[in-house]
């Protein structure tokens, strides 16, 4: 197994979503990997947690990553969370990212949550995607 690919999918995922259109669009540069010190804004996509797991072969190394990427709102409602969460699901799927180390083999939509936070009007969507890497 290698974890070795981690740090690069990140940067390769956060470059795109920062970056795509449709993202920018519905959230602006509110595209964060870490939470910025401050007053967050009203609508925002963090990349969150991941799990890896081994997929090495005869071929050499590789790993399955269950990554997810939030987005979050304090507008009551869904509608605009949603809104936001079908840019980042269709930015995402199938895409082809170039990596600074290892090989994006696969990157698919897997699950999602959609919950209110708290007992305000906080609001958060958590996506999960799945990416399989080769540490080449």
């Amino acid at each position: 197994m290698s974890y070795g690919v981690s740090a690069s999918l990140q940067e390769a995922i956060y470059q795109h979503l920062y970056t795509d259109p449709d993202v920018v669009l519905a959230v602006g540069t509110n595209v964060f990997d870490a939470l910025p010190a401050g007053i967050l804004p009203s609508l925002y996509v963090v990349l969150g947690p991941e799990v890896v797991k081994d997929q090495s072969d005869k071929t050499g190394a590789g790993a399955l990553h269950e990554l997810a990427v939030s987005v979050v709102t304090d507008v009551a409602g869904f509608a605009q969370a949603k809104v936001a969460a079908a840019a980042v699901s269709d930015a995402l799927i199938d895409v082809d990212l170039p990596l600074s180390r290892g090989m994006l083999i696969s990157l698919q939509f897997y699950k999602a949550t959609a919950a209110r936070v708290g007992t305000g009007d906080t609001r958060q969507i958590n996506l999960i995607f799945r990416a399989r890497v080769a540490d080449v």
